[in-house]
């Protein structure tokens, strides 16, 4: 009975370090003893016929403060989002909106035109889209209809 419910308890706990490890951005730096919370924008993709798309959420961050890199088949977007200057007396603000350093490494696939990459900020938003490459499109096939069977055969 005990062995259960400490074997419960122990899968409770790996499932709030998941949840926790995904929602809340906070991380130690390393050889830094801080709790300052790290901003992490989240990032979401589609595929369409012609591109990958990316879109990440910038809130506050501006274009200075944003760097965009390929490397080998990885995209990684790199910026900071600043706290307001004179917001408040020091020992009266607080912060919940995360602030600081933030670096997203996104690993793409092949088949993808690097070169044609499109990247515009707007209202809080960075829109990435990356064009397929000509090899990888899809191509519609024409289909014949009629006496080409025997022609196909014979060849």
């Amino acid at each position: 009975m005990f062995a259960r419910m400490f074997e419960e308890l122990e899968q409770l706990r790996r499932s709030m370090d998941r949840l926790f490890e995904q929602t809340l951005p906070a991380r130690w730096s390393a050889g830094e003893t801080t709790s300052e919370w790290c901003f992490a924008p989240p990032v979401e993709t589609g595929w369409t016929d012609e591109s990958l798309n990316l879109r990440v959420v910038l809130p506050g961050v501006t274009e200075k403060d944003l760097n965009l890199s390929i490397q080998g088949n990885q995209l990684q977007i790199r910026g900071e989002r600043k706290a307001p200057e004179n917001f408040g007396r020091e020992d009266a603000v607080w912060h919940v909106i995360p602030y600081g350093k933030f670096e997203r490494t996104v690993d793409l696939p092949n088949g993808l035109n690097l070169d044609a990459l499109e990247a515009r900020l707007h209202d809080g938003v960075l829109d990435i889209r990356i064009p397929l490459a000509a090899e990888v499109k899809p191509k519609r096939i024409q289909i014949q209809v009629g006496e080409e069977r025997k022609q196909l055969a014979a060849a």
